[in-house]
């Protein structure tokens, strides 16, 4: 009779963010013996330097613009002001509050071990860490991404920042240059330029946020003019140089060559998926995109998962911890779950917040959908004219059978608006349905009901 191998631990998750935690909490709820380990920061991302403190800071400096855009209200608001060492020590406050920011001790109170170092794979159920070996029968893989740093001549000559250290900065620059053009660089830029710096925008395609609806790009364009942000589009970054105590970038918008100086330079551009662990001596598939998973978040390793941006580094936070519950669940039960990412969410936290849900016009013709689509501005709500915020829109589409399928909401708080856009396309709701069911008259969601009622 042979005997069943033993090892140190049930199950071992390497990363503690997003993708990794709530399935390391499961876990070891479930009474197994759990490790995780982490190479940088426990927490990871989304509460250290991600959506948590960026999601505080813009909610900060929206109350602070606001309060200087209600004079016109009647209010005096002339003096307002802000001081930034204080912002930024309330920003450690929000971190510190999530429980998991920086904190080994999050896990070790739910009797999980901690390791911190790099995760090395010596073969299918062993890995090192700093020349200690661990082995485990299960692993949940959740490393996450990082932000690349672009081959720019120069660039390495300089200093420049990525979003996860540009909060060290003891003052907000008078100048600042942004390489990338997707949520984050523009949410970061919105921060920036309300803080007062100049912000210049890069991005090689020809529109920003590109993998949202071009009316999003054009409003947000347009937009950013009121901003002190300048969009530069279809710009290729040629030289990076020391300019005395600025930074010189030198680049081509068209044929034409062009530079600005500057106090920062931000690297936002591209995020690649966190796999140097050694897969292949575990049998784990991957390419540059991130590791390769089935429907179950199995790797091709079957007692191997992984959730999270180590398989997609473009996944949003909400993404993340949704795999990681299933993830988890797959790892304890035979009777697995698929995971079920529809409809689809994106969210970006710019000036105004843009969500976007399900397909859009190109899914459609991709998928031979005839689609019919209604977009209103916010402009026709009650909402708009008693709070004298003009600027967005919301986008519904439907098929056939005017069932939504997809939509697209541009104005303040979408990101709260979205779960109704969420529930329609999941639960294949029409837009006869949405246009009756209740919406306060004097509430940001009645745009919804306008374009569903469009729809009719």
């Amino acid at each position: 009779m042979s005997q069943k191998p033993t090892f140190d631990y049930d199950y071992i998750v390497i990363g503690s963010g997003a993708g990794g935690s709530p399935a390391a909490s499961i876990l070891a709820s479930a009474g197994k013996k759990v490790a995780v380990v982490e190479k940088s920061t426990f927490g990871g991302e989304s509460p250290n330097w991600g959506d948590v403190p960026t999601g505080f800071l813009t909610h900060a400096l929206n109350v602070y613009q606001t309060a200087k855009d209600a004079a016109k209200f009647g209010l005096r608001t002339n003096s307002v002001g802000y001081n930034y060492p204080s912002l930024l020590s309330w920003k450690d406050k929000v971190v510190k509050r999530t429980g998991a920011g920086g904190n080994r001790y999050y896990y070790e109170k739910q009797g999980i071990s901690v390791f911190a170092g790099n995760a090395h794979f010596l073969s299918p159920n062993e890995i090192a860490i700093n020349r200690r070996h661990l082995s485990a029968r299960k692993f949940l893989i959740a490393t996450g991404s990082d932000w690349q740093i672009p081959e720019i001549p120069g660039l390495s000559a300089v200093s420049c920042h990525t979003p996860k250290t540009i909060f060290s900065l003891k003052r907000p620059p008078k100048t600042m240059f942004i390489v990338g053009a997707g949520a984050t660089a523009l949410e970061l830029a919105h921060i920036f330029s309300t803080l007062g710096t100049k912000v210049y925008v890069a991005e090689k395609s020809p529109r920003i946020l590109s993998t949202f609806d071009p009316e999003v790009s054009a409003l947000v364009t347009n937009d950013a003019k009121n901003r002190n942000i300048s969009i530069l589009a279809r710009t290729k970054i040629i030289a990076i140089q020391k300019s005395s105590i600025q930074k010189r970038v030198t680049f081509l918008q068209g044929r034409i060559e062009k530079s600005v100086r500057v106090d920062e330079i931000l690297i936002a551009d591209q995020q690649l998926p966190a796999t140097d662990l050694g897969l292949e001596n575990a049998g784990v598939k991957y390419t540059e995109n991130g590791i390769l998973v089935n429907s179950y978040l199995q790797t091709s390793a079957r007692h191997i998962f992984a959730a999270g941006n180590v398989t997609d580094a473009n996944i949003q936070t909400h993404t993340a911890l949704a795999q990681s519950r299933i993830a988890a669940h797959n790892l304890l039960h035979n009777n697995k779950i698929k995971f079920n990412d529809s409809p689809r969410l994106q969210v970006a936290f710019t000036q105004p917040e843009i969500a976007q849900i399900g397909m859009n016009e190109y899914d459609c013709k991709v998928k031979g959908i005839s689609a019919k689509i209604a977009i209103v501005p916010l402009t026709t709500t009650v909402r708009s004219n008693i709070t004298d915020q003009r600027i967005g829109f919301v986008k519904l589409i439907v098929d056939k059978k005017r069932v939504v399928v997809g939509g697209t909401i541009a104005g303040p708080h979408a990101s709260d608006m979205a779960a109704e856009l969420a529930l329609a396309v999941r639960h294949k709701i029409t837009s006869e349905e949405l246009a009756s069911t209740p919406h306060c008259f004097t509430s940001w969601s009645e745009a919804v009901r306008i374009a569903a009622g469009k729809l009719l």
